[in-house]
């Protein structure tokens, strides 16, 4: 991924801890004859090991690819950045329209798994990590053994041994303050994914302006 300096992520670790919980990974491998292959999945995200662990469905020709390099990526907010938001618009019409965005890339080897202890604590990792903000926090023991027994079947795991990650934001950091603010304020007026982008910006502005980086 092209990272310019003034995107990159101050805590790379941090920034994949969030996205993983945010939204499924998209892991990429390349068969044989070159074709890239493609699989979105939840994964979890061990920044002390260095590994990410997930699984996709045994009818997924993907694992049948075997062990190698593959790419994981994660995605977070983002939004469309109009021209008109620049106040610079009014002053010599020298902008044009971008994008605004959080990602991490995460390569290294992976191993595919059928072990069903490993199968199952893959899923109760899983569960545990999305269901921990729940007041009444679903586990995979609520289920009957049998059950679950039956579902890991259907199931192949999936782990990375990560060797680099790579992580963006891209959140207007090279603009001028005013063109910036701009930005911030047009986006606070929109919804969804676009605002959050918003907050975000806001929260790199900060960064860049405590002296000493707390």
């Amino acid at each position: 991924m092209y990272v310019p300096a003034h995107f990159a992520a101050d805590n790379a670790d941090a920034l994949a801890a969030k996205l993983s919980r945010r939204a499924a990974g998209i892991l990429v491998s390349v068969d044989g004859e070159g074709q890239p292959i493609a699989s979105h999945l939840p994964i979890v995200w061990n920044a002390e090991k260095r590994t990410v662990t997930g699984h996709i469905a045994r009818a997924n020709p993907h694992w049948q690819l075997g062990a190698g390099r593959a790419l994981i990526v994660l995605s977070g907010p983002e939004a469309y950045v109009s021209p008109s938001l620049y106040p610079s618009k009014g002053e010599h019409g020298k902008v044009v329209p971008t994008w605004n965005y959080e990602a991490v890339h995460l390569s290294g080897a992976i191993e595919w798994f059928e072990e069903p202890a490993r199968l199952r604590d893959a899923v109760r990792d899983l569960s545990t990590l999305h269901e921990s903000g729940r007041r009444e926090p679903w586990s995979i023991d609520d289920a009957p053994r049998p059950y679950i027994d039956a579902l890991l079947r259907a199931i192949v795991g999936v782990e990375m041994r990560v060797e680099r990650i790579e992580a963006k934001r891209k959140l207007s950091q090279n603009k001028s303050a005013t063109d910036f603010a701009g930005v911030v304020q047009g986006l606070a007026a929109s919804s969804g994914e676009s605002r959050e982008v918003g907050d975000l910006m806001r929260e790199v502005r900060a960064i860049s302006d405590d002296p000493n980086g707390n």
